[in-house]
């Protein structure tokens, strides 16, 4: 496998965050969950609500495209770093899903993407300076909190709409799966304030990216 030098790997990064905020990033062969369901008739209200739905999950997928990429490029051990491309990766289909379902519903994504990019960029370096045990067990309670946000916004959408609720459906499976894979790596538990402060961080940008 090539090694990429430091240059290589910032220029590997600009293109990440080019592709995530504006596209077109580099996907899986898995077709949107949704491509094949029919749209309903959902009032002004259950549009705009879904569609503010949609948007706090595209911006937790540019969230976790940052997260992602700050891990791999601090990550110790090639095949923690293989794993953790790999996931990005199965992460960009949720982006373009919800990208595509927020626009299907008339509305837009959130407006600080790239302010939500940095940050978790930020984040995952940290925490795979911290070593890879930490940084998988990072993944493993990001995965787990998403999971829990994904539950509530299924059950705010409005029944009829199956489109949504395919892609969400599909999504909940993927983040599930990518906890496993980091928890049979060998992540570590993380302490309670860390998963508190977590919490409140995930908070304060999904209530954010509501509105903006």
């Amino acid at each position: 496998m090539r090694q990429h030098s430091v240059a290589d790997q910032m220029v590997l990064q600009l293109d990440n965050a080019l592709r995530t905020l504006f596209g077109p990033p580099r996907v899986t062969e898995r077709p949107n969950p949704a491509a094949t369901l029919s749209e309903c008739d959902l009032t002004a209200a259950e549009r705009d609500r879904t569609a503010q739905l949609m948007r706090i999950n595209h911006a937790g997928e540019v969230s976790a495209q940052g997260l992602y990429q700050g891990q791999a490029l601090t990550a110790k051990l090639p095949q923690v770093r293989q794993r953790m491309e790999r996931a990005a990766q199965e992460e960009n289909d949720h982006l373009v899903w919800c990208e595509q379902r927020t626009r299907e519903l008339g509305s837009h994504v959130s407006y600080l993407n790239p302010l939500w990019y940095a940050g978790s960029l930020a984040i995952g370096a940290v925490a795979g300076i911290a070593g890879d045990r930490w940084s998988l067990g990072f993944v493993v309670e990001t995965e787990r909190q998403v999971i829990a946000h994904l539950e509530g916004h299924l059950a705010e959408l409005a029944p009829a709409d199956q489109k949504s609720r395919a892609i969400l459906e599909q999504m909940k499976v993927d983040e599930a799966h990518h906890a496993s894979i980091a928890l049979d790596a060998g992540g570590a538990a993380l302490p309670g304030p860390v998963r508190g402060l977590m919490q409140i961080t995930s908070k304060v940008m999904t209530g954010t990216a509501r509105w903006l």
